[in-house]
């Protein structure tokens, strides 16, 4: 089927938006690659350390001189339930390059921080930050440009945008990533929710809270529900990235262990035929396939940052007037936790990325015509792995849903858009996910409730203050004032809000978890209060108007918002957002970091106070707000 118009249209704006800044990039990768392979490179000296360590066979192997190494990045810890299958991975990938006679190294090893562990901690205001500081570890660990192709191991919210980012550095080699799979079904997500709700309401004590966390997160895996990390997982397939129909495998299967050996042969064919530079696959269409992913799916709300930020590092610069505009043309196919019931173990059943893939290509809403690990073509990702005999087949995915209560047909979605919204007006621009959010609650007009910090915001509902109908806005969250931590914390405390009949919505320049989705929040606000953006005007009791369905973001009754003082952080906030709990290792980042809308980041030349420059040109809605954080 021909291309969707606005697809088209989209996809011809970025082009050209980044005509130079895409040029400039794929300039730099084809200068690595006709500078020759690594091991040609490096001295006699340089090759002896590099392999130092390894096997007599491994070395015997690098020796020849002909033969591919693979380097290996890794975000393995075993504290994060996704990342403790990678401990093995690395055996499994040397295993197999050996049987077609390659090497592999674990080049190096990413921090990956668990947000699960840090919400409502300040820790967590080092999240979004660790999401740069991996990408540069990637840089580092491949760097030593001893390698050939690449192979990357991540599953989690700012692990898989941050090797993205740092592999395109070197994407004039192949890069292909593993993921470890979801772990299996705990108890169902409505009662994890309905117990949340019961003790944020002083319901149930914290004994029968922790059971029930223990039975939503109980083994190796990602955690079951759509947000950030399995949202990743289904960009990383429609970019072309995974081989087809990986990301939601469980670890502790043989069908796992069988695809990641498989992805590390893959990997060394790649080097070997010079073929599926992560240069060339990564590309103009490929980013407006992973929007368009994410949308169809009900995707995390952090990809509107995070998919700017990872553009970006392949020079193509996107906007959240791109991601609105194909929003409104995406045909919602799947309800998955928070817009659903299921979790992402039922949707692979019914269907899973192979169905989306197919549906999505078939309607005219992904570019099909996209280079990918796999080959020329999307078609690749139309197919299912499966053990025969202790042999990996590949099988058509299924063309029919098997729960059409979970996953649908383009033809028959369940809804005629996609489940991201832009919303702007005299308080900035912001994002909000409305494919959680009943109609009913997706207009709120309410008096505000300001708050500086989370914590203030749930005191003042544990204090009965928020049970009106109220927005609660929570500003000097943002990149330059702490990291923009998200806010889940939160959630709970305004689902019973909404669940007592009140109109209630969220304002904040900080994130919302994909894991939240019912109650409608206006988030990632841009410019942020710290910078001077709007929200540092506004007032206890300014009527708010959220109105996702007509896109407006305004104050009602204001003539001159800005006419106002702006409002100035608490100095014991402003000193608790900067240091304590590693926090102040970044201040310089919180100094220079871009907007929301730019993808919060420190990774790429920006114009700096003081006169400073740039060699590569800003996006073109960038203004210089550096302010002393």
């Amino acid at each position: 089927m021909a291309l969707n118009p606005v697809v088209a249209e989209v996809t011809a704006r970025i082009v050209e938006r980044s005509r130079a800044t895409r040029a400039d990039y794929l300039r730099r990768m084809d200068a690595a690659r006709d500078s020759g392979t690594g091991r040609a490179k490096l001295s006699c000296a340089n090759w002896a350390h590099a392999f130092a360590g390894q096997t007599i066979a491994d070395k015997l192997t690098a020796m020849d001189g002909s033969k591919p190494n693979i380097g290996v990045v890794t975000a393995y810890n075993d504290m994060l339930s996704a990342h403790q299958p990678f401990e093995r991975f690395p055996e499994v990938i040397r295993k197999a390059v050996r049987e077609v006679g390659a090497t592999a190294q674990v080049a190096g090893g990413t921090p990956a921080m668990c947000d699960g562990v840090t919400q409502g901690r300040p820790g967590m205001e080092l999240s979004l930050f660790s999401r740069d500081v991996i990408a540069m570890s990637t840089g580092v660990a491949l760097t030593h440009d001893a390698f050939d192709a690449a192979m990357m191991l991540g599953v989690c919210d700012k692990i898989v945008p941050g090797l993205f980012m740092g592999a395109l550095a070197f994407g004039h080699l192949p890069v292909v990533f593993a993921p470890a799979g979801p772990m299996p079904s705990g108890i169902p997500n409505a009662e994890k929710a309905r117990i949340r709700a019961e003790y944020a309401q002083g319901m149930v004590d914290r004994t029968t809270l922790l059971a029930s966390e223990i039975g939503s997160y109980h083994s190796p895996g990602t955690c079951t529900f759509y947000g950030t990390a399995n949202s990743n997982q289904m960009m990383m397939e429609l970019g072309g990235l995974h081989l087809p129909s990986t990301a939601f495998v469980h670890p502790e299967t043989g069908l796992r262990d069988a695809l990641t050996s498989a992805a590390a042969k893959r990997t060394v064919e790649l080097a070997r035929s010079g073929q599926g530079r992560m240069a060339d696959v990564i590309s103009e269409k490929s980013i407006v396939n992973m929007i368009v992913a994410l949308l169809a799916t009900g995707g995390s709300t952090n990809h509107a940052i995070h998919l700017v930020a990872m553009a970006r590092a392949a020079g193509v610069l996107i906007d959240w007037t791109d991601m609105d505009q194909l929003s409104s043309v995406t045909p919602l196919l799947a309800r998955v936790y928070p817009n659903g019931s299921a979790d992402v173990n039922a949707f692979q059943a019914a269907g899973g990325v192979a169905f989306v893939a197919r549906e999505l290509a078939l309607a005219g809403h992904i570019h099909s015509d996209v280079t990918t690990v796999m080959g020329q073509g999307i078609e690749a990702y139309f197919q299912e792995p499966s053990l025969v005999d202790g042999e990996l087949v590949w099988r058509d995915g299924v063309k029919e849903s098997l729960d059409r209560d979970i996953l649908r047909p383009a033809s028959d979605p369940f809804d005629k858009e996609g489940g991201l919204r832009l919303v702007q007006g005299d308080l900035g621009r912001a994002v909000i996910k409305v494919s959680a959010v009943k109609l009913e609650h997706r207009i709120v007009e309410a008096p505000a409730a300001v708050f500086e910090t989370q914590e203030d915001a749930l005191q003042a509902f544990k204090d009965g203050k928020l049970f009106r109908d109220v927005v609660v806005v929570l500003r000097f969250q943002g990149p330059k004032a702490n990291g923009m931590p998200e806010l889940h914390s939160l959630s709970p405390a305004l689902s019973v809000i909404q669940d007592k009949g009140f109109k209630v919505a969220f304002v904040t320049d900080g994130r919302m978890s994909g894991a939240s989705g019912k109650t409608p929040a206006a988030i990632h606000v841009s410019p942020e209060a710290l910078a001077g953006g709007p929200l540092a005007h506004v007032r206890d009791g300014d009527i708010i108007r959220l109105d996702a369905e007509a896109g407006i973001l305004s104050t009602v009754g204001v003539s001159d918002l800005t006419a106002r003082p702006l409002a100035v952080r608490s100095p014991a906030n402003a000193h608790g957002a900067s240091w304590g709990y590693g926090r102040e290792l970044f201040g310089a980042f919180r100094h220079v970091v871009t907007t929301a809308e730019e993808g919060a980041t420190v990774c790429f030349a920006v114009p700096v106070s003081g006169g400073g420059h740039t060699d590569t040109p800003p996006h073109p809605n960038f203004v210089d707000r550096t302010v002393d954080a």
